[in-house]
């Protein structure tokens, strides 16, 4: 089935592209979103003046997020969360807490617009990206930092890694069974 799409479709193609999709596909997803409409000349008319609209729209969208973006990049946030005493961390940073940030320093960013595949779950320093625009991806600065602000614990150095790894408790060895005692009594 033909249709002509009437906004930016992921992985499928631009406002105002006619694509070819399958009719299932078409009839119970982008037509009843009003993603697409169907390939006639009348909706090609139609696409055409909606498209000169939308291209100014994009426009001004597109250097609205450019300068969010150059704002974004200059900004870094700290974040604090417990540390244990082999630096594991107790709790981690997720896109929503990037977003509850972000909201505190004036910035309304949907959290799912922060691209975190995983929440951090290490101190140091991140980039993430925040997506703010189509084609428009900003660089944040996270610090993650420990809430004592102490520097973490090294190990002693009478005990180094590979000894402390040695005397941990070793694994069972295994012992050959003993076959089960049998009592019998013969008359």
């Amino acid at each position: 089935m033909e249709i002509i799409l009437r906004d930016h479709v992921e992985h499928l193609g631009v406002r105002g592209q006619i694509v070819k999709v399958a009719d299932g596909y078409a009839r119970n997803y982008l037509l009843p979103r009003n993603l697409a409409l169907l390939a006639t000349e009348g909706n090609k008319k139609r696409v055409e003046r909606e498209r000169k609209i939308a291209e100014a729209r994009e426009a001004e969208e597109r250097a609205a997020s450019e300068a969010i973006a150059t704002r974004l990049s200059a900004l870094e946030l700290a974040f604090t969360r417990k540390v244990g005493d082999t630096e594991q961390l107790y709790g981690s940073v997720t896109n929503q807490d990037l977003a509850d940030a972000l909201k505190a320093k004036g910035f309304d960013v949907d959290r799912r617009k922060i691209l975190l595949p995983d929440a951090i779950k290490a101190l140091g320093e991140f980039q993430v990206p925040v997506k703010l625009h189509r084609d428009v991806t900003a660089p944040v600065t996270n610090r993650l930092s420990d809430t004592s602000g102490k520097k973490p614990r090294a190990l002693s150095p009478q005990i180094g890694k590979s000894q402390l790894i040695a005397h941990s408790n070793p694994p069972p060895t295994a012992q050959p069974r003993k076959p089960p005692f049998i009592h019998a009594t013969f008359a």
